[in-house]
């Protein structure tokens, strides 16, 4: 039976009130092997770059290897069904993008083939939060305001990462509030969306920050928004969609650690600790930034949040739009 999300996040907040209270049990050892730290999708990316950031730190904390392991395929449920599967003992563990919250609403998951994301997965942290900037190619538009002009006399079109990814539902989102039908143009990873941006074949993107900063300051592209509730310290010169006249859209996207459901107190405490400390390294917060990336940090129960208001939210949205993954 599906536990609610009332219940899954007072659960949560049980589980974070017990790190400090929970006996030791039999894990006053761990870790006494590798570790593996598994990324649902292919190496190069922004996960996975960011998931050997942490993983060089913690192995260095824990005095075990912290190997990170690449599972990718059907939008990141192949290696997520493999945590969720995985014994609860603390050696295999997730890194994750918020595409975990959608995933299987998107790819249409027969009953019992896959995991379910609210309570098949133990919260550990949530690393970092991503806000999404919609950005042109230079020369297509220079602003909010010659976009919406545009749009509204002549068919245009915008790349994202992939059918049913954060930033597609941002798109379809974005199309609804500003009464425009951009044409979606699905591609298989963020590099090839944003290479077609830059050659001219798509106009515009709905894209995190890292993949376009080098191009927006040699000036090859421009950013028209950002969809947060506030302007972003990435880009604080870019202003908000709401401040331009664009409500009810604000997207972020994030990432996070977890574990298979069951993991023990103290292992989460361990970890959310050691996690909390590295996130405030000014070294890694540096590389964070070149991915588009803030350091979010905080208890368990902040991830459990997050993953269960973006799955709830996003599940209105696929429904409403008719959104699906390729």
């Amino acid at each position: 039976m599906k536990l609610s999300r009332r219940s899954v996040l007072a659960a949560a907040l049980a589980a974070g009130a017990s790190l400090c209270a929970a006996p030791a049990l039999a894990q006053g050892n761990w870790p006494s092997k590798p570790i593996t730290l598994v990324v649902s999708y292919p190496a190069g990316g922004d996960t996975d770059a960011m998931a050997r950031l942490y993983a060089e730190k913690l192995q260095a904390r824990l005095g075990q290897p912290v190997i990170v392991e690449n599972k990718p395929g059907a939008s990141g449920i192949i290696g997520n069904n493999f945590v969720a599967r995985a014994p609860a003992d603390g050696y295999t563990l997730l890194m994750t993008p918020s595409t975990i919250s959608i995933a299987t609403l998107v790819m249409h998951q027969s009953p019992g083939s896959s995991y379910d994301v609210l309570n098949d997965f133990t919260p550990i942290i949530q690393t970092a939060t991503q806000p999404l900037f919609l950005v042109a190619a230079s020369g297509a538009v220079k602003d909010m305001p010659g976009l919406l002009s545009t749009a509204k006399t002549k068919p245009m079109s915008y790349a994202s990462p992939g059918s049913g990814s954060p930033m597609h539902i941002l798109g379809e989102m974005f199309n609804k509030s500003a009464g425009l039908k951009l044409s979606h143009v699905p591609y298989r990873g963020v590099a090839p969306a944003v290479t077609d941006v830059m050659g001219g074949h798509v106009p515009l993107t709905f894209i995190t920050w890292g993949p376009v900063a080098p191009y927006i300051a040699t000036g090859k592209m421009v950013p028209l928004a950002v969809f947060d509730n506030e302007r972003s310290p990435l880009a604080p010169e870019v202003p908000t969609a709401r401040e331009l006249g664009i409500r009810d859209v604000q997207v972020s996207a994030w990432q996070g650690l977890m574990g298979p459901k069951g993991l023990p107190p103290e292992i989460v405490k361990t970890l959310n600790t050691n996690m909390n400390e590295i996130l405030k390294m000014p070294d890694v917060a540096a590389k964070m930034k070149v991915f588009g990336a803030l350091p979010a940090g905080g208890d368990p129960a902040r991830l459990a949040r997050t993953n269960a208001d973006d799955h709830n939210r996003f599940a209105r949205i696929i429904k409403e739009f008719g959104i699906q993954a390729d």
